[in-house]
């Protein structure tokens, strides 16, 4: 058990925990969650032993062994497969002694270390080892490489496979998905559900979460409070408690002010003294409820695109690859035989393991890459908004959000950028900061901005959700929901693939195809196809089975869908119209209660105040009308 007892902890002059207490219990598996910066980190680092607190105990069993993910990784020239195995510490002690042993002609101690290396599963170590690689995505042919021939985000998937190696009773993983695809995710998901251990994980993808947690620690003002159920049960619980709260803290204030106008008015009054007396101490005993701070939503929108060209984009049997470097050399071809258009509003979320091509499928979608041969023909009318993670290091880091914004628009005014900008949370002095200040997260909320700004009727997004926090992430998702273009996605996080998209595409064996099924169906597709059978299978119904039913209710479920995404789709659009009508009237009934407007000079504009508030109500009124319509048609297709 991990208890933590009015734990205290400060970092520089900033209060991370104070007076926080949490239990978990063994072999739960915790989500931990808080805003960037609130202290997560700070708080591994504290279970680690590498910080000391500043008040409270933290107290877990002594003989507990802790995992963690390294977070630097040398430039090594010791194999891939040899640097994960050495996650086993105990392993590659015995090993040492044995080799002290057999050098010493020991006997004794040489079967001694044989049997412990038995018990310390040292004979399997290598299968082992390599199924962790092959299911973090490395190839076989790469696992012998020296870890210096790896890039930095390949390198981290090594230090979470010698994590995961580590024999442990309690696992620490930070951002463990910030570096892998989808299908290393899933896997990842999969290997921990069977972890027997107590895991604690920092992540920032819902859907993980979802499919992996049993308890949710909030760091929240420097206190830790404990949710049973994954992050949607936590979303949930949140809510309620931020309601009954408010509550709470409103009737209390009404309360409170009720007694203190009381006091003022008599407590001057010699009969009314006593009363007044009885009152102040009420007042003085009663305990003043905090309000309710809840983290401000962060929400964009994408603009409305300016044209809505159809078809947007044509690929004609077009091969996608890369021209060889040497004249006269031979091309590398990654997929041949591209047939694709895109049509206006198609939603499409690309699929496809890591190294299958998706990223090349990309770059030629938005011509970075020319078509080896056939063609990709594109609509005059045609506007790519295109986000990939090059196009964060594309950013000018001596230079600020104002100037890459002005840069877009020259004749714009500063302050109608600036009003812009603080709609991405580039709120006043930050809109001048420089760029190289920036964490990841702000860095792509930054070119996200930048191509709202451009009115795009085709978006093509490549992992965009990298480094984003779960509020942006959501934000984004809200946005994209509700964006009237093109949409081509790939993605990571399955909760926004599955808000966003209409429709999956696949990117196997050289080649792009329709995908028919969902996410589920991509899952069981994977482990069967690329990562070999689950170890887990009674813990769920066999592929055989499963694939019987999907394909039983394939067409109904095809159908049901098609019935309902046009109406979910009006519904976005309508929540966000009546969201903007509510602000708007919320402002006019403000504007009309300054005593000012009223005065005779102010006859034309308190008119048009009215007239604009009356208007106003009326479409409100008929939005609603229409959302309870068409909720009503939605409720009524269930599934």
């Amino acid at each position: 058990m991990i208890r933590l007892q009015k734990l205290s902890l400060t970092r520089g002059t900033k209060p991370l925990l104070d007076g926080a207490d949490l239990t978990l219990n063994p072999g739960e598996k915790v989500g931990l969650i808080g805003a960037n910066g609130s202290g997560k980190s700070s708080l591994f680092a504290l279970l680690r032993g590498e910080l000391t607190a500043d008040g409270g105990a933290v107290d877990f069993p002594a003989t507990w062994r802790i995992s963690h993910v390294a977070q630097e990784t040398p430039a090594l020239d010791r194999p891939a497969l040899e640097y994960v195995i050495d996650g086993d510490g105990v392993l590659r002690d015995l090993e040492a002694q044995l080799a002290a042993a057999e050098a010493a002609h020991d006997g004794e101690r040489i079967g001694y270390l044989h049997a412990a290396l038995a018990d310390a599963d040292a004979y399997t170590v290598r299968s082992r080892a390599e199924i962790l690689l092959a299911g973090l995505g490395f190839a076989q042919s790469q696992m012998m490489d020296p870890v210096a021939s790896f890039s930095g985000g390949w390198r981290m998937r090594l230090n979470l496979a010698q994590a995961l190696m580590s024999p442990s009773d309690l696992l620490l993983l930070d951002e463990p998905t910030n570096h892998l695809d989808l299908d290393a995710i899933l896997w990842l998901e999969d290997w921990l559900k069977r972890y027997p251990g107590t895991l604690i994980v920092i992540s920032h993808d819902r859907d993980f979460l979802d499919g992996l947690t049993n308890v949710i620690a909030h760091l929240f003002e420097t206190k830790l409070k404990r949710y049973g159920g994954n992050y949607s049960a936590f979303e949930k619980q949140r809510a309620i408690n931020l309601s009954v709260g408010q509550a709470a803290f409103e009737k209390q204030s009404r309360e409170r002010a009720h007694l203190k106008s009381f006091i003022d008015r008599f407590k001057a009054k010699a009969s009314k003294a006593r009363q007044a007396q009885s009152r102040m101490k009420m007042l003085a005993k009663m305990e003043e409820l905090a309000p309710i701070h809840a983290t401000a939503a962060f929400s964009f929108e994408f603009r409305e695109p300016e044209r809505a060209p159809n078809p947007l984009l044509v690929l004609e049997d077009a091969v996608a690859g890369y021209p060889s470097e040497q004249p006269g050399g031979r091309a590398k071809v990654i997929l041949s035989r591209l047939n694709l258009i895109l049509q206006a509003e198609q939603r499409i979320g690309l699929l496809g393991v890591n190294g299958a091509g998706k990223s090349t499928l990309i770059k030629t979608l938005v011509g970075e890459l020319p078509p080896l041969a056939g063609s990709v023909n594109l609509n005059k009318g045609l506007s790519i908004g295109y986000f990939a993670q090059h196009q964060i290091e594309m950013l000018r880091l001596d230079q600020t959000p104002l100037w890459h914004l002005a840069k877009l628009a020259p004749n714009v005014r500063e302050q109608q950028l600036r009003s812009f900008l603080g709609g991405f949370n580039f709120i006043g002095e930050m809109a001048t900061t420089r760029v190289d200040t920036f964490s990841g997260g702000e860095k792509a909320r930054l070119v996200l901005a930048l191509i709202v700004w451009q009115r795009p009727n085709l978006l093509v997004l490549d992992e965009p959700t990298n480094h984003l926090d779960l509020e942006t992430r959501e934000a984004l998702t809200v946005a994209l929901a509700q964006f009237e273009g093109t949409l081509v996605l790939v993605s990571h996080d399955r909760h926004l693939l599955r808000a966003t998209t209409e429709e999956f595409m696949i990117v196997a064996d050289g080649s792009l195809k329709p995908f028919d099924g969902d996410l589920d169906d991509y899952r069981d597709w994977l482990f069967k196809t690329k990562l070999g059978k689950r170890t887990d299978t009674a813990a769920a119904p066999s592929p055989a089975d499963r694939k019987e039913q999907k394909r039983h209710s394939a067409a109904a479920r095809q159908h049901l869908s098609d019935q309902r995404k046009p109406i979910e789709a009006r519904i976005r659009r309508l929540e966000t119209q009546i969201q903007r009508h509510t602000a708007r009237a919320a402002e006019l009934q403000s504007l009309l209660s300054d005593p000012a407007l009223y005065a005779d000079d102010q006859k034309d504009a308190l008119k048009a105040r009215l007239f604009e508030q009356a208007t106003q109500v009326k479409e409100l009124k008929q939005l609603e009308a229409e959302w309870l319509e068409q909720q009503t048609e939605l409720d009524s297709l269930g599934g």
